[in-house]
């Protein structure tokens, strides 16, 4: 039996790529033995430093108690040679190897600019980085079609809902014939984790800072806020609907006021807590009325919105916990009920598991 082999370069070792590296180096003697699948790490880089060894990267040095140890292999990380933007690249389209993925665990403008770089040259990309699905229309479409044309894969299936399987599932129903017709979704376990987290104790304040001590957060949790990660998520899914969005097409029903997001990160933690009686009252009024508050996006008839919404207790997403997502996808056979796609929408384990899922899909194909 051929064993399927896949070469990776990841980019990115914070919380997620850190959390992806540890699942590889986990799993790799189980999908070689288990699986037929050998997934060899020739690269690792961020904008820091550069690690590439065309033969592949020995991970057993890294080793701590028995096992590969993230904290050892970023000790060790720092001492390799200074990155930059233009050196990744180099050294990435340098291998000249067969079945060569750059994985890309960044939320960096820079690194989703080298994507089109690299499907030229037939090397398959697999991202939890939103910006180039969510970015310039046409910038998307070319991506989508030298991946088609030059027999790579462009996947992503984490820039939404973390580890769910919602853009292969609405890629699935399309395949089949399927049309989506309409979809509602909370798209940001940030925000329902906020939204799930204040209380009387609680003040909106310290649940925002609550979900970046929790890691849900975006490194600035104003992305968030300002319904930024929403609105991309959202159009997103909308191209992956058949329906071709913009971000500046979805409108944008806010709850925080601009002015919070003009200065500079420091004045918006200082001004945040003036907002906590504002949320306070809003709380107060929908725990009176049995509603709980979700900040929901939509795409009906073409149009997409995203706004914070009272949901009552009929709503789908009235007992969402935590951080997680619900989408809803009402399509011309799942009509009048939505197929309902429903969990942990954050978190850097799930986030790394799907990333390693869209992986192991490329390491099948070939």
């Amino acid at each position: 039996m051929q064993l399927h082999k896949l070469n990776i370069v990841l980019c990115g070792t914070g919380t997620v790529g850190g959390a992806l590296l540890q699942q590889l180096a986990d799993q790799q003697q189980y999908l070689k033995t288990q699986m037929n699948t050998d997934l060899q790490v020739v690269g690792v880089v961020d904008i820091f430093n550069i690690l590439i060894n065309r033969e592949g990267l020995d991970m057993s040095q890294y080793a701590g108690n028995g096992s590969f140890s993230m904290d050892k292999f970023r000790e060790a990380f720092k001492q390799a040679p200074t990155s930059s933007v233009e050196l990744i690249r180099d050294a990435v389209l340098s291998l000249h190897i067969d079945q060569l993925v750059f994985v890309d665990c960044t939320a960096s403008y820079e690194i989703a600019a080298l994507y089109q770089g690299f499907l030229n040259q037939s090397i398959s990309i697999v991202c939890a980085n939103k910006i180039a699905a969510s970015g310039d229309l046409n910038a998307y479409l070319k991506l989508k079609e030298t991946a088609l044309k030059n027999d790579c894969k462009y996947h992503f299936e984490t820039n939404v809902g973390a580890g769910l399987p919602i853009i292969r599932t609405i890629s699935d129903l399309r395949a089949s014939g399927d049309k989506i017709v309409k979809l509602e979704a909370v798209l940001s376990g940030t925000l329902n984790f906020i939204f799930n987290t204040i209380s009387a104790e609680i003040p909106f304040s310290k649940a925002v800072q609550m979900a970046k001590e929790a890691r849900f957060s975006e490194p600035d949790p104003r992305i968030d806020l300002a319904g930024l990660d929403v609105v991309r998520k959202l159009v997103i899914l909308a191209r992956e609907s058949g329906y071709m969005l913009s971000q500046d097409d979805v409108e944008k029903n806010l709850f925080v006021p601009q002015s919070y997001f003009d200065g500079s990160l420091e004045d918006f933690w200082a001004r945040l807590p003036e907002l906590d009686a504002q949320f306070e009252s809003l709380r107060q009024e929908v725990e009176a009325k049995g509603q709980h508050l979700r900040f929901v996006a939509k795409l009906e008839n073409g149009k997409g919105s995203v706004s914070l919404e009272k949901v009552d207790s009929q709503h789908p997403a009235y007992n969402l916990e935590g951080s997680n997502n619900i989408v809803l996808l009402h399509t011309e056979r799942y009509n009048p009920h939505p197929m309902i796609i429903i969990g942990y929408g954050a978190g850097a384990g799930v986030t790394a598991a799907g990333v390693f899922d869209d992986i192991i899909a490329i390491a099948r194909a070939y």
